[in-house]
């Protein structure tokens, strides 16, 4: 069973990409697979609760994929689908304007 989406197309990308920890995940998988433990570390200040709550999350929208590797440790690695991927053009034009939202806040 699919989930009931939203009509208007902006609030379908929005439920997606919302929570500012899962566009941080996004922007750290664009360079590439990441493990766990990359993705904590580079998020800084989220807890190990809500990150693996939010990679379950974008696993289940499709915008990433989960490989557990069956070793000791364990090993898992997260990776961007092509629908996460699709997403690249957002975050830029979203990295963009907060580059020049920063420079026209040093000049004020």
């Amino acid at each position: 069973m699919s989930k009931e989406l939203p009509p208007c197309p902006v609030e379908v990308t929005l439920m997606l990409i919302s929570d500012r920890w899962k566009v941080l995940i996004l922007r750290d998988l664009l360079s590439g697979t990441k493990r766990f433990g990359e993705l904590k570390k580079s998020i800084g200040s989220i807890s190990q609760k809500v990150l693996t709550s939010n990679l379950r999350s974008m696993e289940e929208d499709g915008l990433l994929t989960r490989k557990v590797y069956a070793e000791v440790p364990p090993r898992v690695e997260y990776t961007l689908t092509e629908l996460g991927e699709s997403l690249r053009p957002i975050l830029f034009a979203m990295q963009q304007w907060g580059i020049d939202y920063q420079k026209k806040q040093a000049q004020a």
